[in-house]
C-alpha cells in the first residue's frame, strides 16, 4: 500500500511538472503572445515624435498627430487590428523612447530612431524604412557656409542622438573643435539658435528641413547615414518578425514610397 502512494505520488508530481511544461512551452511559443495582446487590448501603442514636421507632429488646432511616421503607424495597426485608427500615441524624444519601450509603456518605436550595431544589442529593428543623414542648420547671418566654419563655436543637439557622435568624426576629419550644447526637443534646439545660444542646430537633414524659416539655412555637408527602423522590445521576437515582414513589403510595393513622396521627405 505505502509502496502504492508513492508511486501515485510520483506520478501525481510528474503531472504537476509536466503541466507545468506544457503552459510554460505554450507561453514561449507566442512569445508572450505579444501579437494577440496587442489584438485584446484592441490598440497598438506607438511612442511617435511630436516635433518633426512631415515624420511626426502633434497639430495642435486638432490635438491630432500627422507625418510620414503615423501613417506608417496606421498601416501597421490596420495589419494588426484590422483598423488604422487603433493606434495611442506617445510622445516620444530620444531620451525618453528606449525606457517606455523597455517598460512596455509602449510596442513600437516609430520616431525618427536611428539603427545602431551598439542599439541592435538592446532592441529589436525592423528593415530600414528611410535613410537619411546627419546635417547642419545655421543662421543666414552668420555666413557659415561649412563644418570648417563652427571651429570653436557651439552644436546644439538632441540629448542621446546620435548625431553629436556623427558630428564629432567629421569636425575632427577637417580639424575643426566644435563645442556641443544638449537639448531635450528640437524646439529648443532651434530657439536657442535663433536667440544665439548656439550656432548651429544638428541632427538629420529631413528633420532640420522642418525647422527652416527665412532666417537659416542648411548646410550641403551630409554626415553618416542613418537608417531609420521600427523598434521593439528585444524579447518580443514575434512581434519583431511580424513587423519586418510588413516593412519588407511595403518598401517592395511602393507603399513607403507613395507616403515619402506625399511628405517630400
Amino acid at each position: 500500500m505505502k509502496f502504492a502512494k508513492k508511486i501515485l505520488c510520483a506520478a501525481l508530481i510528474l503531472a504537476a511538472v509536466a503541466g507545468t511544461v506544457f503552459a510554460g512551452g505554450k507561453t514561449e511559443s507566442a512569445q508572450g503572445g505579444q501579437l494577440d495582446k496587442i489584438r485584446n487590448a484592441g490598440v497598438l501603442k506607438v511612442g511617435v515624435k511630436s516635433d518633426v514636421p512631415n515624420f511626426g507632429l502633434l497639430n495642435t488646432a486638432s490635438n491630432t498627430y500627422e507625418g510620414f511616421e503615423i501613417e506608417l503607424s496606421g498601416l501597421i495597426a490596420k495589419e494588426i487590428l484590422g483598423d488604422a485608427a487603433k493606434v495611442a500615441f506617445t510622445p516620444v524624444t530620444a531620451a525618453t523612447r528606449g525606457p517606455l519601450l523597455d517598460n512596455g509603456d509602449i510596442d513600437l518605436v516609430i520616431a525618427t530612431f536611428t539603427i545602431t550595431e551598439e542599439r541592435k544589442l538592446t532592441y529589436n529593428f525592423s528593415t530600414s524604412y528611410y535613410t537619411d543623414a546627419v546635417g547642419l542648420l545655421v543662421k543666414k547671418a552668420a555666413g557659415i557656409s561649412g563644418l570648417d566654419g563652427l571651429d570653436g563655436k557651439t552644436v546644439g543637439v538632441a540629448q542621446s542622438a546620435t548625431s553629436r557622435q556623427a558630428l564629432e568624426a567629421a569636425a575632427s576629419a577637417v580639424g575643426a573643435s566644435v563645442k556641443f550644447a544638449e537639448f531635450a526637443t528640437y524646439p529648443e534646439i532651434k530657439a536657442a539658435l535663433d536667440s544665439g545660444r548656439v550656432d548651429a542646430f544638428s541632427v538629420d537633414r529631413s528633420i532640420l528641413r522642418g525647422y527652416l524659416d527665412s532666417e537659416t539655412v542648411l548646410l550641403d555637408d551630409a554626415f553618416s547615414p542613418q537608417d531609420y527602423g521600427v523598434a521593439s522590445k528585444f524579447d518580443n521576437k514575434e512581434l519583431a518578425s511580424y513587423i519586418d515582414g510588413l516593412i519588407q513589403k511595403w518598401l517592395g510595393d511602393g507603399t513607403i514610397k507613395a507616403l515619402t513622396d506625399k511628405y517630400k521627405i
